[in-house]
Order: structure tokens, then C-alpha cells, then sequence
């Protein structure tokens, strides 16, 4: 059997101090697994992260699903169903991305199946994501001042000013 030899590191040696004929099911194996490297205590903590999970004053919305998703993976056996964790995250939204998965639904959003959500929600990760990435533009600092007002031209001189100091 070729299954034990893809653990590697603590798994490994976890799995080799399991006594023999001690897993006769995959769900032994499951069950063993967990128990070793998620204890009550951080699986605890883990689903009431992804229970509390609020999007940040600061982040946008791709990085909220990001973070949203990290705390799934780091939980693989948090038992939410796709559905509760399609509302987590929605409700967890600020009202203005919430107001935009609802209008990208045509509707309330968590009306709609859950795979149209994670679409909707994908789709809209991306579309941000490439929104998000900074512009930078090279402004000419030797522009004529004629056919602007006379304060613009004043504040663009104190600017060079600043500039040149």
C-alpha cells in the first residue's frame, strides 16, 4: 500500500506510532487525523473565526473573500454547510458590497444557489482585484500655465518651489 508513504514530516511520524491494525477505515483514518492535529480547543477557536469573520474597515472585498477562504482551509472539518458559509460571508460584507452581490444576483443574492453565489462571488473577486491595482501616472512638471486660473498657476509654482527646496 502505497497511501502511508505520501505523509511526510509529524504526519509521518504520527502515522508510524499508530499501532498496527489500529485503522480499518477511512474514517478511522479521519477520525485519528483530527483528533491529533486539530484538538477540541483549535477547532474550536478556528470555527468561531470563521463564525466572528467580519470584513475590515480597510479591506476590500477580494480580500475579504481571500481571508474568508484561508479561515475555511485552515478548518477543513468545520461541518458549515456551503450554504452557512455563503451567508457568513455576505452578512459579514459591508453594505455596499453587499448591495453589489445583490445587484449581480438581479436580487437577493442568497436567494440564488449556492454554486450561482460562489460564481458571483469569484467573478466579482477578480473584477476588483484587477480594479485594485494601482495606476501610476508621470504628471510633466514643465506644463505651460496659460489657459488656467491664475490661483491653479500660483499653487503649481509653490509646488515646483517645494519641489526644487
Amino acid at each position: 500500500m502505497l497511501f502511508p508513504f505520501s505523509f511526510e514530516g509529524a504526519t509521518r511520524i504520527w502515522l508510524e506510532k499508530e499501532l498496527p491494525r489500529s485503522i480499518f477505515t477511512w474514517d478511522d483514518l479521519v477520525s485519528k487525523f483530527i483528533n491529533q492535529f486539530f484538538p477540541l480547543s483549535k477547532t474550536t477557536n478556528l470555527r468561531n473565526e470563521i463564525t466572528n469573520f467580519q470584513q475590515r474597515f480597510d479591506e476590500s472585498f477580494s480580500e475579504a473573500w481571500d481571508r474568508f477562504k484561508d479561515l475555511l482551509r485552515a478548518c477543513p472539518h468545520h461541518g458549515f454547510s456551503e450554504l452557512h458559509q455563503l451567508e457568513t460571508f455576505f452578512n459579514a460584507l459591508n453594505s455596499k458590497d453587499q448591495d453589489s452581490l445583490n445587484s449581480a444576483a438581479g436580487g437577493n443574492f442568497l436567494d440564488k444557489m449556492p454554486r450561482e453565489c460562489l460564481a458571483i462571488i469569484e467573478s466579482k473577486s477578480k473584477v476588483r482585484y484587477l480594479r485594485n491595482k494601482p495606476v501610476v501616472a508621470k504628471v510633466s512638471m514643465n506644463t505651460s500655465t496659460s489657459g488656467i486660473s491664475p490661483d491653479v498657476a500660483e499653487l503649481k509654482d509653490m509646488v515646483n518651489a517645494l519641489l526644487l527646496d
